[in-house]
């Protein structure tokens, strides 16, 4: 991650390459959060769920990210702050869903889990292509690294559990591995929230000093 003396030099997403990237990577996750969604329902998944709220939110988050493209450092650091806060709330609430489903032990299918899982892996995997180049950005850009990154990881994890349920023929795999995937959404917001603070202040700092310059 940038440290905050390093954000003036991180490249803030004004590019024609990176715009055509988001952009793909939006309809991508769009699109992939209907089907896991409907797929999640269908096969009682909560690992499932979980992965295609990730969708849901990347799908959101992109959009800001793209929006402020080419805004000043404290408008596209306020953004990724926005952007951080919505991913720790899709955390804790995954979390609380997960902890309530540990009432509610039936397994989910597990023949579903695994061929949504490997469909929503193909997309992520061409979403994380898209983006590699650009994963060292400023907080604003690299939010987006971060959680295509974790889309790639949980869907992972959700042929893992797939796996798991087929083998026990229990719901706890399904289980751990959607506490798992809400654990790595609140760890990405931790990173998310420290960089978007720095470059707040770098921008704050900025903005002093141009105005004790001015006559």
């Amino acid at each position: 991650m940038s440290g905050c003396c390093q954000t003036t030099m991180a490249f803030d997403g004004v590019s024609r390459g990176f715009k055509l990237a988001l952009w793909a990577v939006i309809v991508i996750n769009a699109v992939m959060f209907g089907v896991e969604m409907t797929a999640g329902v269908v096969a009682e998944s909560q690992a499932l769920k979980a992965d295609a709220l990730d969708f849901l939110g990347d799908t959101a988050t992109y959009g800001i990210s793209l929006a402020v493209i080419g805004a000043p450092l404290a408008w596209r650091a306020r953004a990724a702050l926005v952007k951080g806060l919505s991913l720790a709330a899709m955390g804790l609430w995954v979390l609380g869903l997960t902890a309530y489903n540990v009432l509610a032990l039936d397994p989910p299918r597990a023949e579903t889990m695994g061929i949504v899982g490997f469909l929503a892996l193909a997309a992520n995997v061409t979403s994380v292509g898209l983006l590699l180049r650009y994963r060292n950005g400023d907080a604003n850009v690299r939010s987006v690294w971060l959680c295509s990154r974790n889309d790639a990881i949980g869907n992972v994890a959700v042929i893992v559990a797939a796996s798991g349920v087929w083998a026990t023929a229990s719901a706890w795999p399904d289980l751990i591995v959607a506490a798992i995937m809400a654990s790595l959404f609140l760890w990405s917001s931790v990173r998310i929230l420290q960089q978007s603070r720095g470059e707040l202040r770098h921008a704050r700092l900025h903005a002093a000093g141009t105005s004790a310059a001015s006559p």
